[in-house]
């Protein structure tokens, strides 16, 4: 690995809990915005809430733009670009689904929403969606043990059932590989492979083998990388970073925390690591020569309020270390040396690297 260079470090103090944040996708090179969704619970009305905020480089600076009020409060949010404009989708803690078009002309305004209403989808809080790319369908998951595939049109959602375990398979996670595939994660570090080429349930299974050991954990996050769509990367409890890869589907590499054995590197974390993602930025140091079996290098944050990138047999890099949480984060798809991030202490972080 090259010498580390810190971040530069820019934190915006909130006044409400942020539950998370995301980049927009960008409507032009010139301006970037974030989204974030709020949580007050001092509010006896529309408790939650998403906010675009515009942010500025010369002087980092983040300017609120637009809002969008919630009545219950955001479980999992997700942006996409269709059409050529961004959009929001939420899913919330009550099980409502809703999608937010931006304005055409200007993308720091919400325009419009068309939603699912409570129980539609699931029978208690969605745990998570993921937008497909290009932002025409949606997956949800919850632990009611539903996975559903939801259509987005103008001015309708329509959306239908995948699979229902009844309740004997919760699921938390989830994440799109092809406009065909997807990932979902839960209990036990499990993993599923889903192909809708192939209905009837999931076509591949994985469970964490150092489960039984006694150290049961969950899956909180998942990313596939789009050049690797046979490999699967998930974050989960115990400062637990792996990959699972399809060819090899009962040896996972275990990249950070609970192992099946005493060679993983040191872990930046020993709590839950609440979200994870591929770090495009390392593209730049030399990524194109490493063979298609490397597991390519990840961020993870976690609730003993690290930021960290991992990567297969090297240590940590410690981006950031906070005494609090750090809930969720997002990587710039377009500018990935920018990660946006949201601490439990009401703030958010950008950090910009080198």
């Amino acid at each position: 690995m090259s010498i580390f260079e810190p971040p530069q470090i820019h934190r915006f103090p909130q006044h409400k809990y942020i539950d998370a944040v995301r980049w927009l996708p960008p409507f032009s090179a010139l301006h970037s915005f974030a989204v974030v969704a709020f949580f007050d619970p001092d509010s006896n009305h529309n408790s939650s809430s998403i906010q675009i905020f515009s942010l500025t480089s010369t002087r980092p600076s983040l300017t609120p733009q637009s809002e969008w009020n919630f009545s219950s409060r955001i479980s999992s949010l997700k942006t996409s670009q269709s059409q050529h404009k961004p959009i929001v989708a939420a899913a919330t803690f009550s099980g409502s689904l809703h999608v937010l078009n931006t304005g055409s002309m200007d993308p720091s305004l919400f325009e419009s929403e068309v939603s699912l209403p409570e129980k539609a989808l699931h029978e208690g809080p969605i745990s998570c969606l993921d937008l497909m790319d290009g932002g025409v369908d949606c997956v949800s998951v919850g632990e009611d043990g539903k996975v559903n595939l939801v259509s987005i049109g103008d001015s309708s959602l329509n959306y239908r059932r995948v699979y229902d375990s009844s309740g004997l398979v919760s699921y938390t996670a989830a994440k799109w590989a092809s406009p065909n595939e997807f990932a979902t994660g839960g209990y036990g570090f499990s993993l599923q492979w889903w192909d809708q080429r192939k209905p009837g349930g999931a076509v591949s299974h994985f469970k964490g083998g150092w489960a039984q050991r006694g150290t049961s954990g969950i899956v909180h996050s998942i990313d596939i990388h789009p050049s690797r769509k046979h490999t699967c990367l998930a974050g989960g409890s115990l400062g637990t970073a792996f990959a699972w890869d399809l060819r090899w589907p009962q040896q996972p590499i275990i990249l950070s925390g609970v192992g099946a054995g005493d060679t993983v590197s040191r872990s930046p974390s020993e709590s839950e690591v609440w979200e994870v993602q591929y770090d495009r930025y390392a593209k730049s140091t030399n990524m194109g020569n490493l063979s298609s079996s490397r597991i390519l290098p990840a961020v993870i944050c976690s609730e003993d309020g690290i930021l960290a990138v991992v990567e297969q047999g090297e240590e940590p890099i410690e981006l950031l270390a906070e005494p609090c949480a750090i809930n969720s984060f997002d990587i710039d798809r377009n500018n990935p040396s920018d990660v946006i991030c949201s601490l439990e202490w009401e703030s958010i972080v950008i950090l910009t690297r080198p």
